[in-house]
């Protein structure tokens, strides 16, 4: 909200331009228009503090109402400080030019509190909701004979931040116009809820092509040297920006030939009406067929881009729709400088986070196991939590399940510390209250060397026998793992929580005692952190009955499946990280393969040949095979597209269901423009696995990502 300190986004800062009190600007510039006396006015003298320290977003709604042939009214701040442009001048009429800078009550006198203006501006700016009014009559200018009569459409001004600062009174019979202005606030408040550069991405293209109905649109930001940029065409598939998937970025050099490189390195704006403006560069018929084109740079301290929109037609661009193209681009370029900001730390912060936990988790005959870390809501720090799962010494095995309190580098390393004792006490001596002792003591030490910082740590500890499938478990003031038994006799699938005696949280000197359940075939344990099923606005034992109830519900016992069922059973979003643990004893040994993928066009050719062979030699349904090759393919497309490094898909099958993962190393994109035309296949995407697959999810590994879908085989294919 705009106080004392105006709409500066660091503070005021003095004005540059040569100011004029009000009283001396109504006679000085007469005749000179409205945009002459908002820049020479005073408006330190104002709430609203000089008009160089205002917000950008405010700044430019302010230049785009002045600009505008259409009477619009600005009231900006808490006490409604009037701006308008010549057309609202003559709106006012007698009570021009004195209004301008007043607050509204003072500035219209009785009219302000006329119905149809005070109340409805008040309401706008309190909600944050746009009002478009039918035709009404409205006075302001006192003595006035006349009724006149206007549509009035009520607009919220948003800062670059989201904040609801004022409120754009458009007063005419003009629709189109105000949808364009309140899809710039629907934009503004999308942009600030923007995370990373794919996010402000997808926001800004479908803004663009919804509000301008284009032909031809791009975001392009630096890298390096360098440019990348995504595209959208009318008419062609726009799964390029598909909201499951990280958007398909390409590369073009810093060639200014190219407008949007031009606006880029220049920071100046171009408008071409009717030619070819992508001629010398163009890539494709698409963008030959461009004849009208506006490039608008993205420039911020700290990133160099471009947007450009443009018409397979001739297109004069209007000054209030290059007013209108200037605000949206300065939006967009203070959002993908945040959001840069924002993948710098959270690509820090989880790489520390995910180097600390497993990178590969053990290999059984008869028990699978899988595993899921999830980022907090805020995604921009290390956490506490962490799984592990190890083979110990006499042939057991080892899983744990933990949670340092804090959302920071030094819960992390704590989390670290924690973990790597926890294996070498595990090895020593395996059971459960051992471990936990030495683990209290060592968090009782980190805590007495932080002296006045508190150390919070939970964990569930256990130790499964794989001959018989019995499990000794111990909590640490830790929530106590979900059991899901398979249905007996075809029967359905029951879910309880596991009766483990409570025990205090490490470094409080408590005395541990232990639980034991066996996992008979078909039967899975879930391990899980607090993030998982507490939220704010809900009882705790609301999110572990979900948790139960989802884990009953799901269609197998199997871990990878379970995992994503779990990060997913609670509604609602959670500031904290999440970490889950399944293990799953199988029903019969699973058949497993795995195959390394280049990054080349002609990969997902070999994944098909490939699985066709092994799934036929392990005599998997002719149908089952299809649909899977069909959905492998599709995810081998999109990971060598994404990642532009080798991938590897994993098959494992059993009694049960045959379930696929696609692996890929690195981040979005190095296969060349010529290799992603090739290997172009999302028009299907991840809506064809939907349809074919009974489950699918993504999972975060410590490099990269994997992608997975399960099919069930209700008893048809023979181990």
């Amino acid at each position: 909200m705009v106080g004392s300190g105006g709409f500066g986004v660091g503070g005021s800062h003095p004005s540059t331009i040569t100011t004029l009190p009000l009283q001396t600007a109504g006679v000085q510039h007469t005749g000179l228009g409205c945009s002459a006396l908002v820049h020479s006015f005073d408006w330190s003298t104002t709430s609203l503090g000089p008009i160089t320290g205002w917000d950008p977003a405010v700044r430019a709604a302010v230049e785009l109402a002045l600009s505008s042939p259409v009477p619009m009214l600005l009231t900006l701040g808490d006490d409604f400080v009037v701006i308008y442009n010549d057309a609202y001048a003559e709106v006012l009429d007698a009570l021009h030019p004195a209004a301008l800078g007043r607050p509204a009550a003072a500035a219209f006198g009785a009219a302000w509190d006329q119905p149809g203006l005070g109340g409805v501006i008040q309401q706008v700016h309190r909600t944050g909701r746009s009002i478009l009014e039918p035709e009404s009559q409205v006075q302001v200018a006192p003595g006035r004979t006349e009724p006149a009569f206007y549509t009035r459409g009520h607009s919220v001004v948003r800062t670059s931040r989201g904040v609801v600062a004022g409120v754009l009174t458009v007063a005419a019979e003009t629709t189109h116009v105000i949808h364009r202005l309140q899809s710039l606030g629907e934009l503004t408040a999308r942009l600030a809820g923007a995370l990373t550069i794919d996010d402000v991405t997808r926001v800004v293209l479908t803004y663009a092509m919804a509000s301008f109905d284009l032909d031809h649109c791009v975001l392009a930001v630096d890298e390096g040297l360098t440019y990348r940029y995504v595209r959208r065409i009318r008419g062609e598939m726009l799964d390029e920006v598909d909201e499951r998937l990280p958007p398909v970025w390409r590369r073009i050099s810093a060639d200014r030939a190219a407008p949007a490189v031009a606006a880029a390195e220049t920071g100046r704006a171009t408008f071409v009406a009717d030619g070819e403006p992508l001629a010398a560069v163009a890539a494709d018929r698409h963008e030959r067929r461009v004849r009208s084109l506006a490039a608008l740079p993205l420039r911020t301290p700290s990133l160099r881009g471009a947007l450009t929109v443009g018409f397979r037609r001739a297109h004069t661009w209007l000054p209030a729709e290059r007013a209108l193209l200037t605000a949206a681009a300065e939006l967009v370029a203070q959002a993908a400088e945040r959001a840069r900001r924002f993948e710098a730390q959270h690509g820090t912060a989880q790489l520390l986070q995910r180097s600390m936990l497993p990178e590969h988790l053990p290999e059984l005959d008869t028990f699978r196991i899988a595993a899921r870390y999830d980022v907090g809501v805020d995604g921009n720090a290390a956490g506490g939590d962490f799984y592990d799962a190890f083979h110990l010494l006499d042939g057991r095995l080892a899983m744990v399940l933990g949670d340092v309190a804090g959302h920071d580098v030094r819960a992390a390393a704590v989390m670290g510390q924690v973990r790597a004792a926890l294996r070498a006490m595990a090895l020593t001596d395996p059971s459960p209250p051992s471990v936990l002792a030495g683990l209290d003591r060592l968090v009782g030490s980190l805590g007495a060397e932080s002296r006045n910082e508190e150390i919070f740590v939970t964990v569930v500890y256990g130790v499964l026998d794989p001959s018989d499938g019995s499990i000794t478990l111990a909590s640490a003031g830790h929530p106590p793992p979900v059991l899901r038994r398979a249905g007996r006799g075809g029967g359905p699938a029951t879910a309880e929580l596991v009766k483990v005696p409570p025990g205090a949280p490490l470094g409080l000197g408590g005395r541990w005692q232990t639980g034991a359940v066996r996992l008979e075939p078909g039967d899975t344990i879930l391990m899980f952190s607090d993030g998982v099923v507490e939220r704010r606005d809900r009882p705790l034992n609301d999110g572990l009955d979900a948790l139960v109830t989802a884990a009953a519900a799901s269609p197998s016992g199997d871990p990878r499946n379970l995992c994503s069922l779990a990060t997913a059973a609670v509604p609602g979003t959670t500031d904290d990280d999440v970490a889950v643990l399944a293990v799953e004893h199988a029903l019969a040994m699973s058949r497993a393969a795995t195959l390394q993928v280049a990054a080349e066009p002609t990969s997902p050719s070999r994944v098909r040949q490939w699985m066709t062979t092994r799934l036929r030699e392990w005599s998997v349904p002719e149908p089952v095979i299809g649909a899977a090759i069909l959905c492998t393919s599709e995810l081998t497309t999109n990971a060598l597209l994404h990642a532009g490094t080798p991938a590897q898909v994993h098959i494992d099958l059993n009694a049960e269901r045959l379930l696929v993962s696609v692996a890929d190393t690195g981040t979005r994109g190095s296969v060349i423009r010529a290799h992603a035309d090739t290997l172009a296949s999302r028009g299907r995407g991840l809506g064809l696995i939907e349809e074919l697959s009974d489950s699918w999810g993504t999972d975060p590994t410590v490099r990269g990502s994997t992608v997975w879908f399960e099919m069930l085989l209700a008893g048809k294919a023979r181990a």
